[in-house]
């Protein structure tokens, strides 16, 4: 391939890859405590989107410390799973095969 292929084939990459964090905004992960008094719902890309509270929640500020912090950290490991793979697929598709390239997605 030459090198304006190359330099071609890389904006397309770049492109879709952006067309994909767009569309990583739709997809919602949603995570809760394991007695469901705590939700959370993130996009793909990490934002959270909203948050439920079970009234009891709010009468013990240290428990519902906790539920956030625990909660939170699992919706955002799923969350990046979800991104990570989305984003390595399109970049490992549509990337053309240059030497030592192959090292950047091990």
């Amino acid at each position: 391939m030459d090198l304006m292929g190359m330099m071609g084939k890389l904006k397309e990459t770049q492109n879709k890859i952006e067309e994909t964090k767009k569309r990583l905004n739709t997809v919602l992960v949603d995570e809760q405590s394991t007695d469901g008094l705590f939700k959370v719902t993130l996009t793909a890309n990490r934002k959270l989107t909203s948050v439920t509270i079970a009234d009891e929640l709010l009468e013990d500020k240290e428990q519902l410390e906790d539920y956030i912090i625990m909660v939170l950290n699992k919706a955002i490991e799923k969350a990046t799973k979800v991104n990570e793979a989305e984003l390595d697929s399109v970049a490992k598709m549509d990337m053309p095969m240059i030497p030592g390239m192959d090292d950047l997605f091990k």
